[in-house]
């Protein structure tokens, strides 16, 4: 019998569309030819003789195998190999959570005697491990006003080894122009790393615009659903093996085994639910846009945005994040969060559930009040992350609530 021997060209993944690579890119089947990812709950592996374990140590080529859970699993590397490829990265690794993945991904690029550069608006943890974390270990910092990428510039020292943006930042989505403040990071010898959780996989890629790394919270969108913590980092096969392998191989900031087969789950759908979530969300821009009771919008890819065009160049979507102030304060703010129905008060985002949070009294509670109105934060502004409910009940129950402030 003849077999045909062509082979058939979507064998090759840079053939493959984004969605296709999000079910089945890195995929590892045992001899059991299983259509679900198996999970490897072991903790070490066993080596065929001495001689073999002794080579896996050395990080002999010929030799490659895992080692020990803490640094190397297969589920872990199954998501590590379909995010990698989705974003366009040469090598990743996962983290125990997003926090653990901005942690690495910094502690791992410095040293006593370096600068950091961060933008102002960030995370409330994030700006933490910048702003009093790594000045700990010798390691000081400046914080700028990341709009304007002269400022990134202005800071800048001889020992500056990183630059740390998130953009749309939390919880005000401010934009930083990735690609300026790369060539900025460049010329000095820095990386440049984005945190692009907001923005998420689907809709930006820091690391075509010129990031040399790129962290999430696989917690939000990547899982989605409220089940599971965790956090990636992506970049060039250089600074991955080297330094941010070598820093979780020493410290252990793991993610599971269990975890990891929860967010490859999370991927087969990301794209489908990040692209009905966004919808949504531009649709409640446009309706909280014009509403009397609102009196500033922020949503990127909306015209009230101060940064719209830069959003439109740097973003294919405006995402699914929506804030806005609301008349009053604090308890005008309260009183429309109170009288939601079907949108859950909680800190999470990225969920297929809409959720609504007040950053003042929540995420950013424990900067001065000083800070966050730096930041922009006031008592009057929300945070919505929009879900996968209909869009009509969701305005509904925002309609409703803002006819109690």
């Amino acid at each position: 019998m003849t077999y045909n021997k062509n082979i058939n060209p979507m064998c090759n993944q840079k053939n493959l569309s984004a969605q296709t690579m999000l079910v089945h890119s890195g995929t590892d089947r045992t001899r059991h030819g299983e259509t679900s990812e198996a999970i490897y709950f072991n903790s070490g592996f066993t080596y065929e003789n001495s001689e073999l374990a002794e080579a896996r140590f050395k990080g002999d080529e010929n030799a490659k195998g895992h080692i020990y859970s803490r640094f190397s699993n297969p589920s872990v590397d199954m998501f590590q190999t379909r995010m990698a490829t989705f974003e366009g990265a040469e090598a990743a690794r996962a983290t125990a959570t997003g926090m653990a993945a901005v942690t690495t991904a910094l502690m791992s690029q410095v040293k006593a005697g370096d600068h950091v550069v961060g933008a102002r608006a960030l995370f409330g943890s994030c700006r933490y491990v910048v702003e009093d974390f790594l000045p700990r270990f010798g390691v000081s910092s400046t914080l700028v006003d990341g709009r304007e990428p002269e400022n990134f510039a202005k800071a800048m020292r001889p020992n500056t080894k990183a630059i740390f943006i998130e953009t749309p930042t939390n919880p005000t989505l401010e934009l930083v122009d990735i690609k300026a403040v790369a060539d900025i990071a460049h010329a000095h010898g820095a990386v440049l790393i984005v945190d692009n959780v907001f923005a998420t996989p689907v809709w930006q890629k820091p690391l075509e615009l010129g990031a040399d790394l790129v962290t999430y919270s696989a917690t939000k969108h990547i899982d989605g659903q409220g089940r599971a913590l965790g956090g990636i980092i992506l970049g060039s096969e250089e600074i991955i093996s080297a330094d941010i392998h070598t820093f979780i191989r020493q410290t252990g900031p793991s993610l599971s085994p269990f975890n990891a087969w929860i967010l490859l789950k999370g991927l087969e759908t990301l794209s489908l639910r990040v692209e009905r979530m966004s919808e949504n969300a531009a649709k409640i821009a446009d309706f909280l846009a014009t509403h009397k009771k609102i009196s500033t919008l922020f949503y990127p890819h909306h015209k009230a945005h101060p940064q719209y065009e830069l959003g439109k160049r740097q973003m294919k979507n405006g995402s699914t994040m929506v804030s806005f102030e609301v008349n009053g304060g604090q308890e005008e703010a309260f009183r429309l969060a109170n009288a939601l129905s079907i949108i859950l008060i909680s800190n999470n985002l990225g969920d297929a559930k809409s959720i609504i949070s007040h950053p003042s009294t929540t995420t950013h509670q424990r900067f001065s009040e000083e800070e966050r109105l730096e930041q922009g934060i006031n008592r009057s502004l929300l945070r919505l992350s929009v879900g996968l409910e209909d869009v009509g009940d969701l305005i509904k129950d925002l309609d409703f609530a803002l006819e109690q402030v």
